[in-house]
């Protein structure tokens, strides 16, 4: 059974003085359950995780657990280049009532292609809830290759998703093809939702969902409802404002974004900074009609 189908928002994390601001976060979830969200991801890549002690990581999720109160599917991030650590946030997870883990391939140490499927492997085997595998290159340096996909989804039977972050469509066609009835796949980047469900996936893990959940929603809603043509229009209105929210690194600008419609503040955690290029964000979300 899949985790969910639609657009599930990878939460930022707001900050106030150096700290995790608790009365923002429910403010931007309270704002995602009445906007067409069908789940969260917390602490994946938009919510600054490497730079969250251990402590807020824990206090972060069980805030957004219990403000959800099962209304939608909460998955958790667990991922690091330590397997060792990986196991260790999978099962904290899993005992504070994660529905859900993603998962991204271990950074920085490169492993090979036998390595991630031993590391996912152990990860599989040290919890009993879904494994979304998180496959972002850009950002890790390691690329799940599509028999490296299909080889994990036959030896760990809770890694059931894959989210595609590499960009690359052709790798995501083969990907899907070899892994059909095995993984559902959902797309990891904003920009090209309808070409990843046109090759079977069923949603996004969605940076720009932060601000305009409803629309992202409404793109894979359209699609799997069989209306095409309004699932690439949603497609195309929201695509220049993606660039905006990727003209910097991921979550500079989404901040931003989130903090003109004062969801939060625009402040991060060092080494990021805030954005340099928020009248280019202001721009794109005046067009959405998002703010004047």
């Amino acid at each position: 059974m899949s985790i969910f189908k639609g657009v599930a928002t990878a939460l930022i994390t707001p900050m106030k003085d150096d700290r995790v601001d608790f009365d923002s976060l429910e403010k931007l979830v309270k704002f995602q359950l009445n906007n067409g969200a069908d789940a969260l991801v917390v602490n994946g890549t938009t919510g600054e995780p490497t730079t969250l002690s251990r402590a807020e990581r824990v206090s972060v999720s069980k805030t957004v657990i219990e403000l959800v109160n099962k209304k939608v599917p909460v998955i958790l991030g667990a991922g690091s280049n330590n397997t060792h650590t990986t196991i260790s946030y999978a099962t904290e997870n899993e005992t504070l009532g994660a529905d859900a883990l993603l998962t991204v391939t271990p950074y920085y140490n490169k492993c090979t292609q036998k390595g991630l499927v031993e590391h996912y492997k152990a990860v599989s085997n040290s919890v009993k809830i879904p494994i979304i595998m998180y496959n972002v290159p850009g950002r890790t340096g390691v690329n799940i290759n599509p028999d490296t996909a299909l080889e994990i989804a036959q030896n760990c039977k809770n890694v059931i998703a894959i989210k595609e972050a590499s960009g690359n469509i052709s790798q995501i066609s083969e990907v899907a093809r070899l892994t059909k009835g095995l993984l559902d796949l959902y797309s990891g980047d904003d920009g090209i939702v309808l070409p990843i469900l046109s090759l079977g996936g069923i949603g996004v893990i969605s940076v720009v969902s932060n601000v305009i959940p409803q629309l992202m929603h409404d793109i894979v809603a359209n699609f799997l409802a069989g209306d095409i043509l309004k699932s690439r229009e949603l497609q195309f209105k929201v695509n220049p404002f993606v660039s905006a929210a990727f003209c910097e690194v991921n979550p500079i600008p989404i901040k931003c974004a989130a903090s003109l419609m004062n969801l939060c503040k625009n402040e991060l955690r060092l080494p990021l900074t805030p954005c340099s290029k928020e009248q280019f964000v202001r721009e794109e979300m005046i067009k959405l009609g998002l703010i004047k």
